[in-house]
């Protein structure tokens, strides 16, 4: 068995023995994360019934001009930057996301893999934080060309951690409202900004998760999705797509069908073994590669892929 896995065991034992419950923070901080890099089989849970939509109408396929990237829109981006470890030159949080970062490379050196969608079982579990410091890391390693895709429609938060521009996102997108370059935006040049992050982040593109209130599962459910990740993945080293947490509505399970492969994020201390478990089976249908344990406190021996990130403290 994983040692996410006997992690997570560890502290669902604890909880029911009588621990103190854990708060978890509107935004909670990330003082370690681990990487899984396999998941052992599990048990079968039923599984609520796949909601009933109707078909889209047909459209022509989306075409996009190989000089398109130059076109795309440069937007103000005012970066979280205490909550982007992946951007600083060097220390313990950048060698955790590197640590990620090499085992999807290792991945991709057996099959195919350019897509990789982060989700979670519930909200408040990092999956956000994981998303958007990944694609830095990605960007920085030979600089790749990453395109970062918030499909939380109904509570983006990738544009909060980059401090940039939210609507048009990709609702509009979906729903015909606008077009891929609209949605599209890479920071605009900012002269007192480390000419080193500069660099990084002109390698980012962003579709921002805008609101798509009601709408979001019937548009996570599109066919334009999969057809805009057809388009744009010759342009793209990586891919990484947020969704919204999988136990609590469909999206993510629409979104994971047009991805490569699903890295699912659980907290340390607060992710129960059940949710884990039922996360992993709602996802059964797509390719899920392994668990990022967030918010590790005290990493296991070495020997397996846990890593520790200690944050600042303000």
């Amino acid at each position: 068995m994983s040692h996410i896995y006997e992690a997570l065991q560890r502290a669902e034992a604890e909880r029911k023995s009588g621990a103190q419950a854990v708060a978890i923070p509107e935004e909670p901080e990330h003082p370690g994360l681990a990487f899984a890099a396999s998941m052992p089989p599990i048990a079968a849970e039923p599984t609520r019934a796949p909601a009933v939509l109707a078909p889209a109408p047909a459209e022509a396929p989306i075409t996009v001009d190989p000089s398109f990237l130059g076109d795309v829109r440069r937007t103000p981006w005012n970066p979280s930057f205490e909550r982007l470890p992946a951007l600083e030159r060097g220390g313990v949080g950048v060698e955790q996301f590197r640590s990620l970062r090499s085992r999807l490379q290792e991945f991709r050196d057996l099959r195919s893999l350019k897509t990789v969608l982060i989700s979670s079982g519930l909200p408040q579990e990092g999956k956000s934080f994981i998303a958007v410091n990944l694609a830095i890391n990605l960007a920085r390693h030979k600089s790749s060309k990453v395109l970062l895709i918030d499909g939380d429609m109904r509570c983006s938060s990738l544009h909060h951690y980059l401090g940039s521009e939210f609507h048009p996102g990709l609702p509009d997108y979906l729903s015909g409202k606008a077009s891929l370059q609209e949605v599209m935006q890479s920071p605009e040049e900012a002269k007192d900004r480390d000419p080193s992050m500069t660099a990084v982040l002109n390698n980012i593109c962003f579709i921002p998760g805008g609101d798509g209130g009601d709408q979001a599962a019937d548009l996570s459910a599109s066919k334009r999705f999969e057809e805009l990740l057809a388009a744009v993945t010759p342009h793209f080293d990586w891919i990484v797509v947020d969704s919204p947490p999988v136990l609590l509505v469909s999206d993510a399970v629409n979104l994971a069908r047009s991805c490569d492969a699903v890295l699912l994020v659980a907290r340390s201390g607060v992710t129960t073994f059940p949710t884990a478990q039922r996360a992993q089976q709602e996802l059964k249908a797509s390719n899920v590669i392994g668990f990022v344990l967030n918010a590790v406190d005290k990493p296991p021996m070495s020997g397996s892929y846990y890593y520790r990130y200690e944050s600042k403290k303000e």
